[in-house]
């Protein structure tokens, strides 16, 4: 049996990770920082959403 089919994401985020660490260094830098910011928009977005659904009821 293997783990590591048990563990790996199912939106292309562990692909798309083993991808860049086939690259060279520079490469991966930049392709790191793009995951980063791609990560942090959806996070982003999530917490606004929230918040928004939020306001409504809790505005004082």
């Amino acid at each position: 049996m293997s783990d590591d089919t048990d563990a790996q994401p199912t939106d292309g985020l562990w692909s798309r990770l083993r991808l860049i660490e086939g690259q060279p260094l520079a490469a991966r830098a930049e392709a790191y920082t793009a995951v980063h910011d791609d990560l942090f928009r959806r996070l982003e977005s999530g917490a606004k959403l929230d918040s928004r659904e939020k306001t409504p009821s809790g505005d004082r």
